[in-house]
């Protein structure tokens, strides 16, 4: 008889143990056995739960876009006009929860199946979208242009991302970017 209660907790238990097993082999070169005994369960259970790797290395990002929409949001709670929430959303892009290890390693191997699989093609979609959607909402009332300047600022955004990751200068990569933004919007009322 399975203990009542305990499928979100070995979810996330799963999730968890994915993120860091990602984080050791930098890509996604584990078997569903390594995560589950990371974790703590069998095999069977694992899959069980998720159906296979892919479906947990999705649910395993889609965890880290949460934390990652948690900074946005709180760095975004602080901004008090538009200038302020387009550089917020930028800080968040480059906090230090972002570059933890293991973090990297999912949003590289993120990046690297979005070639070949659809729906790590589809999670790689929703954050993009997300992030050119709270740049063009920050930027339409200070821009006469919000679209191509969150499409700009977005792409430095990922671009710088990759840079610090492998350089592990995030401050750089944010000035950079904020720099970025002061350029784009040096002609604007």
């Amino acid at each position: 008889m399975p203990k009542l209660g305990m499928e979100p907790l070995r979810r996330a238990s799963l999730v968890q143990a994915t993120i860091a097993e990602v984080g050791r082999a930098q890509s996604l070169d584990v078997t569903v056995g390594q995560i589950a005994k990371t974790a703590g369960m069998s095999t069977a259970l694992a899959h069980h739960y998720f159906g296979g790797k892919t479906q947990i290395f999705s649910a395993a990002m889609r965890h880290i876009l949460r934390e990652y929409g948690t900074v946005v949001r709180h760095h975004l709670h602080r901004a008090r006009t538009p200038r302020a929430r387009a550089e917020a959303i930028i800080v968040a892009s480059f906090d230090h929860t972002c570059f933890a290890p293991a973090t990297v390693s999912a949003w590289m191997t993120l990046y690297a199946g979005a070639a070949t699989q659809p729906e790590t093609q589809a999670l790689l979609a929703l954050y993009q979208s997300r992030l050119r959607s709270n740049l063009r909402h920050a930027l339409r009332p200070i821009s006469p242009t919000p679209e191509a300047h969150a499409e700009v600022i977005a792409a430095l955004i990922d671009g710088l991302y990759l840079r610090a990751a492998f350089s592990k200068n995030a401050a750089s990569a944010k000035a950079t970017a904020l720099g970025a933004l002061s350029d784009i919007l040096k002609d604007t009322p």
